[in-house]
């Protein structure tokens, strides 16, 4: 059965998961700052979160709403008005008596640091850095709010377009703790796309997601096998990513939802994307 989607935020991995839900026959509409330009079947729409009266004129009807914004900086300010403010305005602006679902797309960064233990639901989140907080408070306003919600916690992205990880191996500017484990979470952006479309589509979801493939790495493994892939040498030790905590994540509650990641190994993910440049 079809549905009447709106994505609030269509970059990237928008536009992936867009081209699923168009292949299964759901209408989808587009919000963004800039109008998009793609003739692909999604149907594109001009406004800004930040401001709600330009969200007046937006699509009777809608019945699921994606927000996926991205923030134009690294900035507390600018991200408490994209995903607290702006989530408030978009909900305030739709149909309330439509929508049946909407997906909010956080991040693990909400997470702080756990050592060798896993993460999955259940951990307490504990943010290091302002964009975990902002992301928590903006999770926990909207689980709180009379709408069916869900909450996907994406772990790092890695995919087309997204390797500059690759280019910075190859320039030996990398380094990592070889004294001190460091965990690397990673899903495939084709492995987001699916997942969040999956979560719109299944019946009686959990209000809580990770969103991370099957095989989380010590930083020094994934690193040395991708500077193997591409003939760089090997990162020299340095200091753990600062403000992020390591923590090893498990994505065993998205699995039993019935969803199963194309690349379960970042290592294998890679590899096929360097294969085909």
């Amino acid at each position: 059965m079809s549905a009447r989607v709106l994505l609030a935020g269509c970059g990237d991995v928008g536009k992936r998961m867009a081209h699923r839900l168009l292949a299964r026959g759901d209408e989808v509409w587009a919000l963004r700052r800039s109008a998009g330009d793609d003739a692909d079947g999604i149907q594109w729409l001009q406004g800004d979160l930040t401001r709600p009266e330009t969200l007046r004129d937006l699509p009777d009807g809608i019945e699921q709403l994606v927000y996926l914004p991205a923030p134009g900086a690294r900035d507390a300010r600018i991200y408490r008005a994209l995903f607290v403010d702006g989530l408030r305005h978009l909900l305030d602006a739709l149909d309330g008596r439509a929508l049946r679902r909407v997906l909010l797309v956080s991040s693990t960064a909400v997470y702080g640091e756990h050592g060798e233990a896993w993460v999955d639901e259940e951990t307490p989140a504990d943010p290091p850095g302002f964009n975990g907080e902002v992301l928590l408070e903006a999770e926990r306003w909207l689980m709180a709010q009379p709408i069916a919600s869900v909450v996907l916690r994406l772990a790092g992205l890695y995919g087309p377009g997204r390797l500059q990880l690759i280019e910075r191996l190859r320039a030996g500017t990398v380094g990592v703790p070889r004294q001190q484990l460091h965990w690397a979470n990673r899903i495939h952006v084709d492995d987001a796309a699916g997942a969040m479309a999956h979560l719109l589509a299944i019946d009686n979801p959990q209000s809580l997601y990770l969103g991370v493939d099957d095989t989380p790495l010590p930083l020094g493994v994934l690193y040395d096998h991708l500077a193997t892939l591409v003939g760089a040498p090997r990162p020299s030790d340095g200091p753990a990513p600062a403000g992020v905590g390591s923590k090893r994540l498990s994505n065993a509650r998205l699995r039993a939802s019935g969803f199963a990641p194309q690349w379960p190994d970042a290592r294998q993910g890679y590899a096929a994307l360097l294969g085909g440049q």
